[in-house]
């Protein structure tokens, strides 16, 4: 089958996660990433570990899991832009390249003649995207951003963490790097957006996208709860500010989820914890009832779900077409049928390691699904045939470049 974006040829001068997180999704779509990385150092999570990638052959590790994450279907070529024949050789792809995405500082590329500005004269037709930590303009701008600071600042961390009072309250950040995943599908979604209006126009464009930005925009309802009410939500634990029950609950041998959705699934509940009356207490009986009186209602589901083990609730509870589930360490994702069933793992062959386990997309194309063509790149190892291939450039050259560092 064709892919999506089969025609598109992204320059990626970005690395960490944001910017690779967005040219992977490109890539799975079927764009030919090339990924311009230092000399002899590359993408800085190369070496983020460990865990790292084991190379039977010499024994030694290979990239860390981290970088692993978000650089498949990509094309590694190192360049180093500072100088002078570096910095033509980028201009030269990025006159044919479609996209650009980069997360320097801002201005950071302007003294190597790689900024918008200049290389929109170049090629018009040329869609760049920056990220950086708080945009292009503002008193922050200047500010380097990083995905933990922005959950701090951006305000995720004030609503996520135990209810004040309770042992161990206080703010914390989410498991993952959120704001960083959710800026490169953001990115993403930007770039394909401006892909269609150059389809319509020939024009490209440029995409300033600041990490802050999208993780304000991402308080959802937490924000509107804000901007509605005047008040500032709190930390609730795994509580829902808006609904009730849906946190988790005690079982006899851990924990489990209940996600209670509308007051037909909490008689249910309440049917199965054999607790009917409270599905015609007044209390409860609306959600919105049941929010105003959270505290003595979540008390007495506790104790009724306290005495059966998980698994037994999460029968039952299934069966009664009540939300909820175990919370699973991430070793019990993998082995979950569902996610199994769902292909979600795949394996792919490496250049040094043999092959490489890999998270799946999650995007489910009838007509042009996501492809898996290149496991994540080692440090330069296509140099040579980009270089080649989309500049023509001679063995020789590239031989000089390369003995001078360059390359």
């Amino acid at each position: 089958m064709s892919n999506s974006l089969s025609e598109v040829t992204v320059l990626d001068l970005s690395r960490i996660l944001a910017g690779p997180w967005a040219t992977q999704v490109l890539g799975d779509l079927g764009a030919d990433i090339i990924k311009i990385e230092r000399p002899g150092s590359g993408d800085d999570t190369r070496s983020w570990g460990p865990p790292f990638l084991h190379d039977p052959a010499s024994g030694a590790d290979a990239d860390a899991a981290y970088y692993l994450c978000a650089n498949r279907n990509k094309k590694s070529v190192t360049i180093d832009f500072t100088t002078p024949e570096g910095r033509s050789i980028v201009q030269d792809l990025a006159r044919r390249a479609d996209v650009l995405i980069e997360n320097f500082k801002v201005g950071g590329l302007a003294a190597y003649g790689l900024d918008y500005e200049t290389l929109k004269k170049l090629n018009p037709r040329l869609i760049y995207c920056s990220i950086t930590g708080f945009g292009q303009g503002g008193p922050y701008a200047a500010r380097p951003g990083y995905d933990f600071l922005v959950q701090a600042m951006g305000g995720l961390m004030s609503v996520t963490g135990r209810k004040a009072g309770e042992a161990g309250a206080g703010p914390q950040k989410a498991g993952v790097a959120l704001t960083d995943i959710l800026t490169g599908l953001y990115a993403s979604i930007g770039i394909l957006a401006a892909l269609r209006h150059r389809d319509r126009t020939g024009e490209g464009q440029y995409i300033d996208l600041a990490l802050l930005d999208v993780q304000v925009a991402c308080l959802a309802n937490q924000a509107m709860n804000y901007l509605i009410s005047g008040k500032a939500p709190e930390r609730l634990g795994n509580a829902h500010p808006n609904i009730v029950p849906y946190q988790d609950f005690p079982t006899s041998d851990g924990y489990m989820i209940i996600a209670v959705g509308n007051d037909t699934q909490f008689s249910r509940l309440c049917a199965e914890l054999e607790l009917p009356e409270l599905a015609q207490d007044p209390r409860f009986m609306r959600n919105q009832d049941r929010v105003a009186n959270r505290q003595v209602l979540i008390e007495r589901l506790c104790a009724a779900t306290a005495v059966r083990p998980t698994a037994e609730w999460v029968s039952r509870l299934e069966s009664a077409g009540v939300p909820c589930g175990p919370i699973n360490a991430i070793d019990a994702v993998f082995d979950d049928p569902q996610v199994r069933a769902r292909a979600m793992q795949i394996s792919m062959p490496h250049a040094s390691a043999g092959s490489v386990p890999l998270v799946a997309s999650p995007l489910r194309l009838s007509k042009t699904p996501a492809s898996y063509r290149l496991a994540p790149p080692l440090l330069g190892s296509h140099t040579r045939e980009v270089l080649t291939d989309l500049l023509g450039m001679p063995s020789a050259q590239i031989d000089d470049l390369a003995a001078r560092g360059i390359l």
